[in-house]
């Protein structure tokens, strides 16, 4: 008997611990499935296209890490007045960049508290005209070379000086890549602008070719009209 009512206490343990065991690997796969895919990355640069809808705002949400290096900026490529309102809050929900109606504009945090920024796009004051906007993000952690430092300190070499150089490397790296993003943007403006006046000179190239061929042929007409001759049915006698 006693050897029947340990099994049965096993056979109700048994099935309580393999759902306890299920219970903690799908708690630790939700958690991990909330982290950006990014996080322990040293750098992360992105570059976006949006387009925003006249009379609409648009906000788009980017994670930074406690410590990182946070840059974004925005550019108009085309649409209306070539122009926006671009606002930047900070993970605490307080606007660290306040809305301003212009074409280009960029903000840089250069020690985030960690979490997630929003940066929006606003064209409310456009009310027939939708904008395509150009958006980059960078985010950098320059504290993941100390890592790498350490690292490389518990086999007794020295490298403060590397350690400095590679920092100062990377720092000139994130910035050569803000100024090609800006010069990006000027180019997809550009390209924009001469696409635009492209078909404009079309247009109105074709409308003109039009009204002269219209307008020869009414002269043509009115000209054949004067020197038209009437033929009569009556004889003279």
């Amino acid at each position: 008997m006693r050897l029947t009512w340990q099994r049965n206490q096993l056979n109700l343990i048994l099935p309580i611990a393999l759902i306890c065991c299920c219970l903690l690997i799908d708690a630790t796969n939700a958690q991990e499935a909330q982290q950006p895919w990014y996080e322990n990355l040293p750098a992360v640069a992105m570059d976006y296209k949006v387009h925003i809808d006249a009379g609409k705002e648009d906000c788009y949400h980017q994670y930074v890490k406690a410590g990182a290096t946070f840059y974004v900026s925005f550019s108009v490529v085309r649409g209306g007045d070539g122009m926006a309102g671009f606002a930047v809050r900070n993970p605490a929900g307080e606007v660290v960049k306040p809305y301003q109606w212009q074409a280009t504009a960029d903000y840089t945090d250069q020690v985030s508290p960690g979490g997630y920024y929003s940066v929006c796009i606003d064209n409310q004051f456009s009310r027939f005209a939708g904008k395509l906007v150009n958006i980059y993000i960078t985010v950098v952690k320059y504290d993941a070379w100390d890592k790498y430092a350490k690292e490389i300190e518990q086999l007794q070499l020295n490298m403060q000086n590397f350690t400095a150089t590679i920092g100062t490397v990377e720092r000139n790296i994130n910035d050569m890549m803000g100024y090609q993003a800006h010069s990006r943007h000027r180019e997809s403006r550009d390209y924009a602008l001469l696409l635009d006046n492209n078909s404009y000179i079309q247009t109105f190239s074709i409308s003109q070719i039009v009204v002269i061929l219209i307008t020869c042929s009414i002269q043509v007409f009115f000209v054949r009209k004067l020197f038209e001759v009437k033929s009569s049915s009556k004889s003279r006698i």
